[in-house]
């Protein structure tokens, strides 16, 4: 069920609604990268100063600039742990976009439903920005503890929190968020499974900008391949 949905994804790259969501998305994603960057750079050059006196070898001028671009090396390795959230996040925004192109084209006998207001995507994307961002934090103790099971916690943890999340978006358009939830609880084998095939990806530099755009696609199959076998996820 799961690779067919997202083959079924992947198929539907040609889709302008798509594309559109798929630009939207990378520019705004590193529109906040860089926004955390120079706000990192900022701070590392104004503690530091544009100079530091050393014993023996007098005033260093340049070490504003060395610490400055090694937040840059540092950014772009913290990179892998921020675009889970971040990408995850932003492509929220436009999830409900996602979810009509492709109901339209693979499930025009389903009633159109209402757009899910700008606004609430946003909420929505910024409440599924907090909880990443937390989750990974607090994570960061189990991957010391636990050094050598370090990958399997952060894809199993993300993949969880990925599922958990899309599915509800995908399946509140229809069912309402109570019943979505609900919902959720009766296949989380399967929404976890999906999350962490959605995780995967998400943490390879480049393709991390695409990959959520076909997760929030690949939800929306795997939501009504679900609804087949629960005719409760068509009703609310």
């Amino acid at each position: 069920m799961i690779l067919t949905a997202f083959s079924r994804a992947l198929a539907q790259s040609g889709d302008p609604r798509f594309r559109k969501v798929l630009f939207l998305g990378i520019g705004l994603t590193f529109l906040l990268l860089a926004a955390i960057y120079a706000i990192v750079f900022y701070v590392v050059g104004w503690l530091v100063g544009d100079s530091v006196t050393l014993p023996l070898i007098g005033t260093v001028t340049w070490v504003d600039s060395l610490l400055g671009w090694g937040s840059l090396v540092l950014m772009m390795g913290m990179s892998v742990f921020l675009m889970i959230p971040v990408a995850a996040a932003i492509s929220s925004m436009f999830l409900d976009q996602v979810a009509e192109a492709v109901e339209e084209v693979h499930y025009p006998e389903l009633p159109h439903v209402e757009p899910v207001p700008l606004i609430d995507g946003f909420i929505d994307g910024l409440g599924m920005l907090g909880v990443l961002i937390v989750a990974n934090i607090l994570a960061l103790v189990l991957y010391l503890v636990f050094a050598p099971l370090a990958p399997l916690i952060f894809y199993l943890m993300n993949g969880y929190l990925l599922g958990r999340e899309y599915f509800t978006l995908v399946a509140m358009r229809r069912i309402g968020r109570a019943n979505a939830k609900a919902a959720r609880g009766r296949h989380m084998a399967t929404i976890w499974a999906t999350g962490t095939l959605m995780a995967l990806p998400l943490s390879i530099p480049i393709l991390n900008l695409i990959i959520p755009i076909y997760g929030a696609a690949t939800f929306t199959h795997v939501y009504h391949a679900l609804a087949q076998k629960d005719p409760r996820l068509l009703s609310a």
